[in-house]
């Protein structure tokens, strides 16, 4: 039964992240990606990583999303923002196809290699999800953190510039 389950959420989020790329209006591409956003956070409750799966419904579906919405609503993206071109879609396409391909042929010739990392399931019941990833995201990958926060930050005064030369 749970590998139905899996199989179902797999194909809702498969479908929603085809969704994001097709469709041609930037708010229904961004509901699609909050859908994809449900999906994933699916998929961690399914891992036994509730905390996970409550972050991701908070930060990405619900704060980075506003955050999108708000981009969009600023740049004041119509339904025709370009033209669309058959070629530049087959070769995308082309270039996905080759690319899942080739990730298909390395995970079906590859060993597992057996090695283990220092977390295993008892660290993490002895421990708790909550603070081995607080420890890890604040000590371990602080740098990258704090990159992608100024990234952020930078992409939204980028898109309030854009939208006020347009003004």
């Amino acid at each position: 039964m749970e590998i139905l389950f899996f199989y179902l959420v797999a194909l809702v989020a498969v479908a929603s992240a085809l969704l994001v790329v097709t469709c041609k209006n930037p708010v229904n591409s961004a509901l699609a990606l909050v859908n994809t956003f449900f999906s994933l956070a699916v998929f961690y409750v399914m891992l036994e990583a509730p905390f996970m799966a409550a972050i991701q419904v908070m930060v990405y579906a619900g704060a980075i999303m506003v955050l999108i919405i708000f981009v969009i609503m600023l740049l004041n993206l119509g339904t025709a923002t370009l033209k669309k071109v058959s070629h530049s879609a087959a070769g995308g396409a082309a270039v996905a196809a080759l690319t899942l391909f080739v990730i298909g042929y390395f995970l079906n010739r590859s060993e597992p290699t057996g090695m283990t990392g220092d977390i295993t399931s008892e660290v993490v019941a002895k421990v708790g999800h909550t603070e081995l990833i607080g420890k890890a995201l604040f000590v371990d990958f602080l740098l990258p953190f704090e990159i992608t926060s100024i990234l952020l930050l930078v992409a939204i005064i980028g898109a309030v510039v854009l939208a006020k030369r347009e003004v």
